[in-house]
C-alpha cells in the first residue's frame, strides 16, 4: 500500500475553483499581449486593449479545461523515455535560475561561470534519483540576452536527461526551439517525444507580461510542454490565509491553461507553481516554510482534481550553507511532495530562497530522493505468510543474515544510501577522517566529475548545436563563446 497525504476535501477544492473562476469572469486578468487579447476576444471574452485587460467567460474556462492531456511523457536526447507524468508518479529535478553557486572550497557564494554550469550538468547526469536536469545556474560570463538559450545549449551538449528550462526573452525561444529540432530532426518527432518543459510564469496578482505570455503561445504552437508557475505571496501580494492564496493561485493558473489551450488545444501542461508565504519579519519568501509546502501540496490536489499532472518548487532550503536547516527543510519538502503525489518535484540543490545552487547539496538531496522513493513504495508482504518457517530458521541459526529470504528481498526492502550518508560506527568514521557531510558530499562531487562520460549525441548534432549557439551569441555582440571543454 502506498502512503498518501491530503490537505483539501473535494468540497473545498470545488469552492476554491468556483471562487477563482468567479474572479476571472468578474475582475478579469491583465495580459500584455495583443495577440492573446485578440484570441480571447474572438472567443467571446470582454477585452480592453488599451488597459491590456481581459474578462474571461465560464464557457471559455470550461472548454479549456477539457483539452490538456491528463498525462504526458518526457524523453532524453537519445529518445529514451525518462518520465511518465500520470497518476501519482513522481520525478525529481533540480531547482532553476540561481544567480549564485556555493563554492565549497571558498565556503562562500559567488557568481557562476560556464565551467560551473558544465560541472553541474556532469553531476546531474550521474545522480540516480534525479530524473531530469534544469537550467539551474545563470552563467555570468555571457551576455544576459543569451543566458537562457546558453543554459539550454550546455544542458543538451553535455547531458542526456530532459531539461526543465524557460526563456527570459521572446526572441530567445526560437533558438531554444531550434536546439530541440536539431536533436529530434522534425517538429513532429519533437511533439512525439518532448525533450524539455518550459516554465511560464504569470505575475502576481493576476497579470501576464508580454514575454511570459508569448512564451506560452510559442510553446503551444510546437506542443512543447509547459509548467505554469504562479507565485502568489501570502500576506503580501496574495491573501494571508492559505485558502485565499490557493484561490489566487488557481485563478492565475487557470488563466494560463486558457491561453495555452486556445492557442493549441492538447498542449501538455504541468499544473505548477512557486507560491510562498511572506515572512514580514525579514521581508523574505521562505521556500522552506511549512506553510509554503502545504500550499504546494494543496494546489497539487486542485490540479489533479482538474485532471492535469502537477509540479511544485519544493524540497529546497532557505539556508545559506549545507547545514542542518538545509537538510530538514529539503527532507520535509521531498517527503510531503512524494506523499502528495506531485508529479514533477523541483528544488534539489537549491539554497537561499532559490537564488543559490550547491553541487554538494545536490548529491545530498539525491539521497533524500532515494529515501523518498523507498517511502512511497510502502509496506507489503514478501513471502512473510505463513511466518512459521522464517522464525523456525531464526531460532535454529540465531540470525537470518544469509537466509534465502534475506538474500531475495534485502535490496527490495532496505534502501542503502551512498557514501554521502554516514552509517558507520564512530570508530570507522574517525578512521576515515571524521568527515562532515559537506566534506563527504564534496568528495562525491569530485568523484562524479572524474567519472563523467560525454553525451552520446552524434557529432554532427553537437556541431549543429554549437553553430546555432555561436550565431545567437554573435547576434548579441559576443563573437566567441567561453571555452568549452
Amino acid at each position: 500500500m502506498r502512503p498518501t497525504i491530503r490537505f483539501l476535501t473535494d468540497e473545498l477544492i470545488e469552492k476554491i475553483i468556483s471562487e477563482a473562476t468567479g474572479i476571472l469572469c468578474t475582475l478579469g486578468i491583465e495580459i500584455h499581449n495583443k495577440t492573446i487579447l485578440t484570441m480571447l476576444s474572438d472567443c467571446g471574452c470582454r477585452i480592453d486593449m488599451e488597459e491590456h485587460h481581459a474578462v474571461l467567460t465560464q464557457e471559455v474556462i470550461d472548454k479549456a479545461l477539457k483539452t490538456p492531456p491528463e498525462s504526458f511523457r518526457l524523453y532524453d536526447v537519445t529518445g529514451k523515455q525518462t518520465h511518465d507524468f500520470s497518476g501519482r508518479n513522481i520525478h525529481f529535478t533540480p531547482g532553476s535560475t540561481a544567480l549564485n553557486i556555493l563554492d565549497s572550497q571558498a565556503s562562500k557564494m559567488r557568481k557562476p561561470v560556464t565551467a560551473d554550469y558544465i560541472n553541474f550538468v556532469k553531476v546531474v547526469e550521474q545522480l540516480e534519483h534525479i530524473a531530469s536536469t534544469s537550467t539551474a545556474l545563470v552563467p555570468a560570463d555571457v551576455p544576459e540576452r543569451i543566458s537562457d538559450s546558453y543554459r539550454l545549449f550546455l544542458s543538451l551538449l553535455y547531458g542526456r536527461k530532459p531539461v526543465v528550462t524557460g526563456a527570459f526573452t521572446i526572441e530567445s525561444f526560437n533558438v531554444m526551439k531550434d536546439f530541440q529540432l536539431a536533436i529530434r530532426q522534425s517538429s513532429e518527432a519533437l511533439k512525439e517525444k518532448p525533450l524539455t518543459i518550459f516554465s511560464c510564469c504569470p505575475t502576481s496578482p493576476l497579470k501576464w507580461c508580454d514575454v511570459t505570455s508569448q512564451n506560452l503561445l510559442d510553446c503551444a504552437r510546437y506542443f512543447i510542454p509547459v509548467e505554469l508557475i504562479s507565485m502568489p505571496l501570502s500576506g503580501f501580494v496574495a491573501p494571508v490565509t492559505l485558502v485565499g492564496t490557493l484561490v489566487q493561485h488557481t485563478a492565475e493558473t487557470l488563466s494560463g491553461v486558457v491561453i495555452s489551450q486556445i492557442a493549441n488545444p492538447g498542449t501538455p501542461i504541468l499544473y505548477g507553481g512557486s507560491p510562498a508565504v511572506f515572512d514580514i519579519r525579514h521581508e523574505t519568501t521562505p521556500m522552506g516554510a511549512i506553510e509554503t509546502m502545504m500550499i504546494d501540496c494543496a494546489y497539487n490536489e486542485i490540479g489533479k482534481y482538474l485532471h492535469m499532472p502537477t509540479q511544485a518548487y519544493i524540497s529546497l532550503s532557505d539556508s545559506k550553507q549545507l547545514d542542518t536547516q538545509a537538510g530538514l527543510e529539503s527532507g520535509i519538502g521531498a517527503a510531503l511532495a512524494a506523499l502528495s503525489g506531485i508529479n514533477n518535484i523541483s528544488g534539489p540543490g537549491m539554497l537561499d530562497f532559490e537564488s543559490c545552487l550547491s553541487l554538494e547539496k545536490l548529491v545530498v538531496d539525491n539521497e533524500i530522493c532515494g529515501m523518498v522513493f523507498r517511502l512511497i513504495a510502502g509496506i507489503e508482504p514478501r513471502e512473510d505468510f505463513p511466518a512459521l518457517g522464517i522464525f523456525q530458521e531464526l531460532l535454529e541459526e540465531k540470525h537470518l543474515l544469509i537466509s534465502e529470504h534475506t538474500r531475495r528481498y534485502l535490496h527490495k526492502e532496505h534502501f542503502f544510501p551512498g557514501p554521502v550518508i554516514d552509517r558507520a560506527r564512530r570508530s570507522r568514521w574517525e578512521q576515515d577522517g571524521a568527515l562532515t557531510i559537506e566534506q563527504r558530499a564534496h568528495r562525491e562531487v569530485e568523484k562524479l566529475l572524474e567519472s563523467y562520460e560525454p553525451s552520446d549525441l552524434p557529432e554532427h548534432v553537437k556541431k549543429e548545436l554549437v553553430k546555432l549557439m555561436s550565431e545567437e551569441a554573435c547576434r548579441h555582440g559576443q563573437d566567441n563563446l567561453p571555452h568549452l571543454p
